[in-house]
């Protein structure tokens, strides 16, 4: 299983700072924005890149605003930031009320072929994220590091066809289905499908609460089988 892109896949400078987000986030600030996670944290460089499986030059590279990461490797800082990339793309709201207009959500294109686009704010104390991501027809966006334990995501296809691995084990989901897994688990998404795009939305919660790992214990691979509505866990 890959987790990280070779460097050479990095999409190159200028091109970032047009497609990183909407807002213009500059390649520097989003390095400043990662180096205040990070040392909030407490957490050095080579922690950082043992938990995101990044190497520390190329962490170094993107703190000094040096190199600009692909959307996946972005991820694999966040997840090893214990975030989102919400968090690393936009500043915290504070409103009871916060509305995000089309022109303004944050989004984090990848030249492979697909696009994340966050719907939700980012709010003090608050790990989540609600995001639509679109699929290119036959693209594989990747495999994602699991999330902190007790974390949790759910997934509705709102058009294609949306292939999903979990830990190894491949859920074909159509459009109106919906998915909901623990967050602690390499997570996979593929558009199987040469002639459509696919676009789904996912809602995920990464704080990992206690008390949601109480109600999924682990299982091995044989007891998932059968039955039209499989266990997940």
């Amino acid at each position: 299983m890959r987790f990280a892109s070779p460097l050479e896949d990095n999409i190159p400078l200028k091109k970032m700072q047009h497609q990183l987000a909407s807002n213009g986030l500059q390649l520097a600030e989003l390095g400043g924005r990662i180096r205040g996670e990070r040392t909030r944290r407490s957490l050095s460089l080579e922690e950082l890149s043992g938990k995101a499986r990044v190497s520390r030059s190329m962490l170094s590279a993107v703190e000094r605003g040096e190199k600009a990461p692909s959307v996946l490797i972005l991820d694999q800082i966040a997840t090893g930031l214990g975030t989102s990339i919400a968090r690393l793309l936009a500043s915290e709201s504070d409103g009871r009320v916060v509305v995000l207009r089309a022109d303004d959500q944050d989004r984090a294109v990848d030249p492979s072929g697909w696009e994340r686009r966050i719907l939700s704010p980012v709010l003090r104390n608050v790990e989540f994220e609600f995001m639509r991501t679109t699929l290119s027809p036959g693209v594989n966006a990747g495999a994602f590091l699991p999330h902190n334990p007790g974390s949790r995501e759910y997934v509705a296809v709102e058009r294609g066809t949306l292939r999903l691995t979990l830990d190894g084990e491949v859920y074909l989901l159509k459009k109106g289905d919906s998915i909901y897994y623990a967050g602690d688990c390499i997570h996979e998404f593929a558009n199987p499908d040469r002639r459509s795009c696919c676009g789904y939305y996912l809602a995920m919660d990464v704080t990992g609460h206690p008390d949601q790992l109480r109600h999924r214990p682990a299982v091995t691979a044989k007891s998932k089988s059968g039955g039209k509505h499989r266990a997940i866990e």
